[in-house]
């Protein structure tokens, strides 16, 4: 029965035939079950006709079959009395039972479709619920794997690749960009993932603006759009997403700061559905927090290394003045001394003695502006480069030091002077602090950084949080926009290794 009782009815034309059909059928089979059984009426073979085209075509049909089932059981029993209606009251007692059973039936029938459409319209609207279930589920696991990427503060590059992939495979469609508005009225491509590979312009590819178009659309109202057909559109720009096969696009904008930044845009060849500018700008919004957040990185560095600049410049002054004007001055105080003890009395021991401890106090003080002056900024680092002034701490060390150094050209400075001040503090505090009785030291260009490697065997459990100059050394590192990772482990010694960017190597 539930394959006859179906929602949609097949056309109206097949019913007359199906019931011209069973009637037909239905009449020769009485006539030769009469000639078995003589004086039977079986008018139950007519209701069959009757249930199918009342489970199949509806009740106005299923009428129609009713009557003429009835005219043609009539004619059956009747027509050798000369009539199609019954002569004796038997007769009629026989159409009269048959009629209400044919229409019972056709009700029957029409109460089964309707409760068959009915569980059909519920089967359907569950699929439908557990298609939008699945495709929400599918979005914000989709959203979430590019959140990740947001948080984990990887390059906005590799954010707007992430999204375009995930927009395109989210949506279901072929093509999804990401495009950035430039000052001159034209965008450039930043993210493309189209199924045709070979079609799509690669990324960094300028467009400029003219004609119709999804990009120009966003551009010009600053938010969501939709074109459903570009078959008409205008412009080189709406050709070429004609040459792609695209027809339907939706764009939405890419805000950040309050600024339109940029569009992401999806297209397909069929009509995009109602709610595509809602998902797309769900990704929008995570592109500009992408954005955002790095935007606030680059300033924050740029920031620190203005800052560690500034200290340098300083110290370097510092330095200068010290070396030019108070040591200087003392080493002219010296010579005038030696020159007033040389011409002292040799009656006058004793001032001679004075003299002679004057010129002692003033040598350790110019010795100590002139350690003073070297923690500042090394006159060394400034004159031969980062080589000589490794091996000058090494020497300078009061611990062993194991050095391996293929550092033989000269650097950016602010990558030398990071590099120097790291060394310098980590055999500090590994002859202060780590009781250490040999450090290792590596240092060599790798690609395009300066990677410098320290390892103690001194007792470990240096901690960043509890106020140590590495905290310094940390922020200097990452200032330049490079990484200083620390290993400490009680007992096991101290290991730093920095890595530092060679901008233009």
């Amino acid at each position: 029965m539930s394959l006859l009782v179906r929602p949609t009815a097949p056309p109206r034309w097949l019913g007359l035939v199906v019931a011209a059909s069973f009637i037909v059928a239905e009449t020769i089979l009485v006539r030769l079950l009469m000639g078995v059984a003589p004086g039977n009426t079986f008018g139950a073979v007519y209701l069959l006709g009757v249930l199918v085209v009342s489970a199949r075509w509806g009740f106005g049909l299923s009428a129609m079959t009713t009557l003429a089932s009835t005219l043609a059981y009539g004619y059956v029993h009747f027509v050798a009395e000369g009539s199609f209606l019954p002569t004796e009251i038997k007769g009629w007692v026989a159409i009269l039972i048959f009629l209400p059973i044919a229409i019972l039936a056709n009700v029957v029938a029409g109460q089964a479709r309707l409760r068959t459409a009915e569980a059909d319209q519920r089967r359907l609207e569950a699929e439908a619920s557990r298609d939008q279930i699945r495709v929400l589920a599918d979005q914000q696991a989709a959203l979430h794997r590019v959140a990740t990427l947001v948080a984990r503060a990887v390059a906005p590059s590799e954010v707007f690749s992430a999204v375009a992939r995930e927009l395109a495979s989210c949506l279901g469609v072929p093509h999804a960009t990401l495009c950035r508005y430039e000052p001159d009225g034209s965008s450039t491509l930043v993210a493309v993932h189209d199924e045709n590979a070979k079609a799509i312009l690669p990324v960094g590819t300028r467009l400029s603006f003219e004609g119709e178009n999804v990009v120009t659309m966003v551009l010009r109202t600053g938010r969501v759009a939709r074109l459903d057909s570009h078959q008409d559109a205008p412009g080189r720009t709406a050709e070429f997403i004609r040459s792609l096969g695209l027809g339907s696009g939706v764009g939405a904008p890419i805000v950040v700061n309050g600024r339109l930044w940029g569009a992401a845009v999806v297209g397909s060849s069929q009509t995009l559905p109602p709610d595509t500018e809602a998902r797309v700008g769900d990704f929008a919004d995570l592109v500009a927090t992408a954005i955002a957040n790095a935007d606030a990185r680059s300033e924050l560095t740029a920031s620190r290394a203005r800052i560690v600049a500034a200290g340098d410049d300083a110290r370097r002054r510092f330095e200068r003045n010290l070396h030019d004007g108070a040591q200087q001055r003392l080493v002219s105080l010296k010579l005038q001394l030696r020159t007033a003890e040389a011409g002292v009395p040799p009656e006058c021991p004793a001032l001679g003695e004075q003299i002679s401890d004057i010129i002692t106090g003033l040598t350790d003080v110019s010795d100590e502006l002139q350690e003073i002056s070297r923690g500042m900024h090394p006159a060394v680092l400034s004159r031969g480069g980062l080589g000589p002034a490794i091996k000058m701490l090494a020497r300078r060390s009061t611990i062993p030091v194991e050095l391996e150094l293929t550092v033989d050209q000269r650097l950016p400075e602010y990558a030398e002077a990071a590099a120097y001040y790291v060394l310098a503090e980590a055999l500090t505090n590994a002859a202060k602090h780590a009781k250490a009785t040999e450090v290792r030291v590596s240092c060599e260009v790798d690609r395009a950084n300066l990677c410098l490697r320290i390892r103690d065997d001194g007792v470990g459990g240096a901690d960043l949080a509890g106020g140590s100059g590495l905290i310094g050394l940390k922020d200097r590192v990452e200032a330049v926009g490079g990484q200083l990772e620390i290993a400490s482990i009680a007992g096991r010694g101290t290991s730093l290794s920095a890595t530092i960017p060679l901008a233009g190597e």
